[in-house]
């Protein structure tokens, strides 16, 4: 108002490489140039894309068997080129390895360390008593340069020009956004959540509001209590949340414990 990535992935989608691929051989294991790609690479290529909702099938192993020898035979020919020995690439491939490190970490510390669902209930009931009477805002703005600009277009307003037309002439109105009154300042400035809470419905700031991120002419198009979501359909996010706060106490106890110099 992050995730582990592999090349070859995106790939698996597409049309052209599977049709390609269906009529490989059914062998998994294959040499390019003498160099045997180990079927680990092929197991662990095909256990992350079923994880991710693809079918195992024929089609599917052929993808990637083909894919993989697509990237053996690229891979070789950088190291013929000596691209290997950049140090650019040896640095970019060394934070790959570190950025895979820190994945299975995260994986190994959710899993060893699940958010039980009564601590995931208590959050939600916090979190619902906490918006239990209060408001969200219909909110539309225009952004303006500088503080003049954000009068001249009040003025414009106060003489009856319309909303709309002004919006479009400015070429900018993030509209329509419904924000709760308990909206973090982390999201939203303070000065912003401050001038909406003083709106009537329909009503426009009759002074320029300044934030960090310049001068704001704020309109309020309708007010309403806040509409809290169900148990089940707020659990995912909240399960996250706290995982997330278990992840980063985790991170602090590490670097507590650790000598940096």
């Amino acid at each position: 108002m992050q995730k582990f990535k592999t090349s070859y992935l995106p790939m698996l989608a597409l049309a052209g490489i599977l049709s390609m691929a269906v009529g490989a051989q059914a062998d998994d294991t294959v040499k390019v140039n003498g160099q045997l790609i180990p079927q680990s690479y092929f197991d662990f290529v095909l256990k992350q894309t079923t994880a991710r909702g693809q079918k195992d099938t024929p089609e599917l192993r052929s993808a990637i068997r083909e894919q993989l020898i697509n990237d053996e035979v690229v891979s070789q020919e950088a190291e013929n080129k000596g691209l290997d020995k950049n140090p650019d690439v040896a640095t970019g491939l060394e934070l790959q390895r570190q950025q895979s490190l820190i994945q299975v970490f995260i994986q190994d510390y959710v899993k060893n360390h699940p958010i039980s669902e009564d601590t995931i209930k208590a959050e939600y009931e916090q979190r619902k008593s906490q918006l239990t009477n209060q408001k969200e805002y219909k909110v539309r703005h225009i952004d303006l340069k500088t503080e003049q600009d954000a009068k001249n277009l009040i003025e414009k307003l106060k003489k009856g020009t319309s909303w709309e037309k002004l919006a479009k002439d400015q070429s900018q109105d993030p509209s329509g956004d419904w924000m709760p009154e308990g909206v973090s300042p982390n999201q939203v400035p303070t000065e912003f959540i401050n001038a909406v809470k003083q709106l009537k419905k329909g009503h426009f700031t009759e002074a320029p509001v300044q934030t960090r991120f310049g001068w704001h002419v704020i309109r309020v198009d309708d007010i309403r209590p806040v509409t809290i979501p169900s148990y089940e359909v707020a659990k995912p996010q909240i399960t996250q949340m706290l995982e997330n706060a278990n992840l980063k106490k985790a991170v602090d106890d590490l670097r507590a414990k650790a000598k940096i110099e």
